[in-house]
């Protein structure tokens, strides 16, 4: 693992706070998000933001900041890692370590949707807005688009997502928009992976806001793979396949993603906590194995 000093960060962060936006306006920017391999491979972690710590049966795996800085900054420098998706703290201290260089920033927007809450659904848009990703100079946004029939809190949450898109294009900035159909079981949200659901979620999120232009789709594998050609003919803009937490079947999922990125609208992954806590704890094994599927 790279070692993270965290007193050092601290200190940083309490004396020189300004040395988050100066970092910002240090950092070394690659011209577009499709790099020379022209295909995308995104680290997650923007996870603890919703409060969603667990990782397979430890429920508090990511709730060790300076264990999850080590295993983000050995992603980024695996060969093949384009960038990371995470929250304003997470990235906020990647800046200050140095480890954001020539790599594809992706701000999380709405975190409002607390795992396990009431209002999970009525999904705020509580992280970072267009205008502080144009500030600091990063590359793209990411939202999560859950719509339950049943609840009105998705009406807010579809409302919020297209003026979001707006102001995302407005500065030309692109967003990735991860839409879900989901229902309540037994009290619980869970999300709809069948094919009918997945593309009717696509179809939805697709036809947002008053341009499409600068619209990324981050769509998970169906619950049976074999639909998924057919679900991604569902619209034209570019998409990313989501990871997802996937359990001890790793190669599994490697298998299911290997198929999906053959499809002509998928141009690469966005993976988080499977790759940063995979069975038996190799980070640079699991992450250069996901590039290799690219």
């Amino acid at each position: 693992m790279t070692r993270v000093d965290i007193a050092e960060l601290v200190g940083i962060r309490s004396r020189h706070p300004e040395a988050v936006a100066e970092a910002a306006g240090r950092r070394r920017r690659r011209p577009g998000l499709i790099g020379e391999s022209g295909r995308l491979m995104i680290v997650a972690a923007d996870h603890p933001g919703r409060g969603a710590l667990a990782v397979g049966d430890s429920r508090l795996a990511m709730a060790n900041r300076l264990d999850l800085l080590e295993r983000l900054c050995l992603a980024l420098s695996r060969p093949g890692v384009d960038g990371v998706l995470a929250t304003a703290d997470i990235l906020d201290d990647l800046l200050l370590l140095g480890a954001l260089d020539d790599k594809i920033v992706v701000g999380s927007m709405n975190r409002g949707g607390l795992a396990g809450a009431s209002f999970e659904l009525d999904d705020r848009f509580t992280g970072h807005r267009a205008q502080d990703l144009a500030r600091l100079g990063f590359d793209a946004g990411k939202l999560l688009l859950r719509i339950d029939y049943q609840d009105p809190g998705s009406l807010d949450t579809l409302h919020s997502t297209a003026r979001a898109v707006d102001e995302m294009a407005e500065r030309r900035l692109p967003v990735f928009v991860e839409p879900f159909i989901c229902h309540r079981i037994d009290g619980r949200l869970r999300n709809d992976l069948r094919a009918e659901a997945v593309t009717r979620s696509i179809a939805i999120a697709s036809g947002l806001a008053g341009t499409s232009a600068y619209t990324w789709l981050k769509v998970p594998v169906t619950e049976n793979p074999d639909d998924m050609a057919a679900v991604m003919e569902t619209s034209t803009l570019p998409a990313v396949i989501l990871g997802g937490e996937i359990g001890d079947d790793q190669h599994g999922a490697y298998e299911k993603w290997r198929s999906a990125l053959q499809l002509p609208t998928v141009q690469g992954l966005v993976v988080g906590r499977s790759l940063l806590y995979p069975p038996g704890g190799d980070v640079a094994g699991a992450v250069d194995t996901a590039v290799g599927l690219l």
